[in-house]
């Protein structure tokens, strides 16, 4: 078939990543999809057990880092537009193992753009139609103060905020933990190709990320999973640290629109519009957890447990998508409580998915799969 468009995703296997591949895949029949991750220990391929048969669809196990195989898959499926989303993202393990993260954050980058540029480079039409998009976090600016602890109406949310200050596209970087300093790096290098080559790319940031098939360290299923087996639910200092949260359906469409109607070497912050305490999540989504599990109201208030704060832990994140919104036309579909809602009913309706990936049952199987290619 001839298609219209050969998009390379990376880490489309992952929690973002499969969400995304999935949106191209069923919403661009004519698009033929490559979704390339090296399947570490948060990608899965049972997130897209539902459209790998798509006759659009193309996996690829390989690692980014890898600049001759890149190189190889971009000429081979003559790609013209790279949606990076592939990278090490839990600050915890970060703290303990840097060096991983500067390789596949950083170098992994690099190893794209140096690809991207020495394939579009050598084709008649350069760069014409072409499009590498960065997607990065908003950690890369370091923390927002706490202003007001008690939160206030503003008119960027229909939610508390809980600062006078908010992220935006021109906030000057500051990272404070090994994972937003190589983010923000391989920010640095994204930007760069472009002013030094030409490169067609563009970078979003984007707030926590919550909904189905995110790996079970995160907040969010973590806290799910431990309350369906009557496990602690670990809250770091007093669970007043705020973040701005956004339902994953609502990045792939934001991702999607920019991919196709982003300004090239422009910025756009995704963000939810909707800060929360740690804390305030977490009793959430104790809440959501009982009554659709048949629990008796606060029967699981009891698991939460205090422990010792996180280092360099930043108090407070929130993200102005105001420009997305003015220039591009997006906003956030669902409210809080209602992501909530769907998220834990999808967890609680696929705890075979669940038990497989903490049980690290699935990699097994992958890497059998995949052993020698």
């Amino acid at each position: 078939m001839n298609y219209t468009r050969s998009i390379l995703i990376t880490g489309g296997a992952g929690f973002i990543g499969s969400h995304v591949v999935r949106l191209f895949v069923n919403k661009y029949p004519g698009y033929h999809i490559i979704n390339l991750d090296k399947l570490t220990y948060a990608g899965n391929l049972a997130n897209l057990k539902d459209i790998e048969g798509k006759p659009n669809y193309t996996f690829v196990k390989a690692d980014i880092c890898d600049f001759e195989r890149v190189c190889r898959l971009l000429e081979e499926h003559h790609v013209d537009g790279i949606i990076h989303l592939a990278a090490e993202s839990h600050v915890d393990r970060s703290i303990k193992d840097p060096f991983t993260f500067a390789r596949t954050n950083v170098l992994g980058t690099l190893s794209l753009l140096q690809a991207a540029k020495s394939y579009w480079e050598s084709l008649p039409e350069a760069y014409e139609g072409k499009r590498f998009y960065h997607i990065s976090t908003d950690e890369v600016y370091g923390a927002l103060e706490l202003t007001h602890p008690e939160g206030v109406d503003s008119n960027l949310s229909a939610h508390k905020v809980y600062g006078d200050e908010f992220f935006r596209e021109e906030t000057p970087y500051n990272p404070h933990s090994p994972y937003s300093a190589s983010k923000a790096s391989s920010d640095h290098f994204v930007r760069a190709f472009h002013d030094t080559y030409g490169l067609p790319v563009l970078v979003t940031n984007c707030s926590n990320n919550y909904g189905p098939y995110q790996f079970p360290e995160k907040l969010i299923p973590l806290f799910i999973n431990n309350i369906r087996q009557r496990k602690p639910l670990p809250v770091y200092g007093k669970g007043e640290n705020v973040r701005d949260w956004l339902f994953v359906e609502d990045h792939a469409r934001a991702i999607d629109l920019i991919f196709h109607k982003g300004k090239i070497a422009d910025t756009y912050n995704i963000g939810g519009f909707n800060e929360w305490k740690n804390i305030d999540i977490i009793k959430l989504v104790i809440r959501t957890v009982d009554r659709l599990s048949g629990n008796p109201e606060g029967y699981s208030m009891d698991l939460i447990t205090y422990v010792t704060d996180r280092k360099g832990h930043d108090m407070r994140y929130a993200i102005d998508s105001s420009k997305l919104q003015r220039e591009l036309g997006w906003s956030p579909s669902l409210q809080f409580e209602e992501g909530i809602e769907k998220t834990v009913r999808w967890y609680l309706d696929n705890q075979e998915w669940m038990d497989n990936v903490t049980s690290g049952d699935y990699q097994k199987y992958y890497e059998e799969m995949y052993k020698g290619r």
